[in-house]
Order: structure tokens, then C-alpha cells, then sequence
């Protein structure tokens, strides 16, 4: 499609993420294959989360922590929080840099993770958690199948709705 974004993800393995932690991203960079950006860093807690996630599940390495290109260039991270649950419901979660929002990224991300999703026999939908009042988030998964199906409380982000896709 003439002018959508094409994302391509390259995996941070768990020494790429330990590299982002302890803030060395020339290490980080060399590791992914990829110039890795400040923003990454500056994610230091996710990254944390995601070693955690993968020290409990090495399957999850498959499904979290990936960096998102887009012409060459790191846009932002994206992935899934873990691997499908015992329903088969991944979560989706993504965010661009703020020096390449507003350029299409966040909807090209999401729909490269649908794909991905869709594709796996394992997964049977897929889950957004947005706070009410992010506007930008709301507007990326309309028109991608997403019904709000209820609210939950993140002690990270506050009140959350959380809408489901069916895989497909």
C-alpha cells in the first residue's frame, strides 16, 4: 500500500537487553545487528521486565522484546507481552520514538504483530489495554477488528479498557 510504513522486527536477545540496562548501547547495537537508539535505552524498566519474563519462560523470547525498522532506521520497540495464555489470547504492545510519531509506525507495528499473531495456530485472539484518555493509542487499533470488552486497574497505567480481536 502506497505510503504505509513497512516495519520489519528484529529480536533483542537477552544480552542485547542486559546491553540497554546497564546502558551500554554500542554493545546493544552490535548484538541486535542494528543501530539501536537513546529511546531504547530509555526503556530501561521494560527491558528489566522482559529479562525477568525470559529467565521464568525462555519460550516467551519468541513472542517479547523487539526492536521495530522501518527503512533501516529504529522507530521503536514492539511485541507481544508473552506468549499465548492457556485460551490462546496474546497481548499486543508497542511504542514508537516521539521523533518518529505521527508517521504512520504505530499502525504499521500493529498490523506486522496481527500478522504474526494471526499466523500462529496457538493464538485465538488478541488483546489491546489502553487508558481511556490515550487518544493516539485508540485511534491505532481502530478499523484492525478490536471490541472493547471490558476495563481493568494496571498499577502501572491506571484504569485500562481492554478490547479483544478475534485471530484470523
Amino acid at each position: 500500500m502506497l505510503g504505509v510504513p513497512e516495519i520489519r522486527f528484529v529480536k533483542l536477545s537477552p544480552a542485547v537487553l542486559t546491553a540497554l540496562v546497564e546502558g551500554d548501547l554500542a554493545a546493544a547495537s552490535a548484538g541486535a545487528g542494528v543501530a539501536l537508539t537513546p529511546y531504547l535505552m530509555d526503556e530501561r524498566w521494560l527491558w528489566e521486565i522482559r529479562l525477568a519474563d525470559i529467565a521464568r519462560d525462555p519460550a516467551s523470547a519468541d513472542w517479547i522484546a523487539r526492536a521495530a525498522v522501518a527503512g533501516g532506521v529504529v522507530v521503536g520497540h514492539g511485541g507481544f507481552h508473552g506468549p499465548p495464555d492457556a485460551d490462546g489470547i496474546v497481548e499486543v504492545a508497542y511504542s514508537v520514538d516521539p521523533e518518529h510519531r505521527r508517521k504512520g509506525y504505530a499502525k504499521a507495528m500493529l498490523r506486522a504483530l496481527l500478522e504474526r499473531a494471526d499466523a500462529d495456530p496457538a493464538v485465538t485472539a488478541v488483546r489491546a489495554s489502553i487508558r481511556p484518555d490515550n487518544v493516539g493509542s485508540r485511534a491505532t487499533i481502530a478499523g484492525f477488528g478490536f471490541k472493547k470488552v471490558g476495563e481493568q486497574w494496571d498499577p502501572e497505567d491506571g484504569l485500562e479498557d481492554v478490547y479483544l480481536r478475534p485471530a484470523g
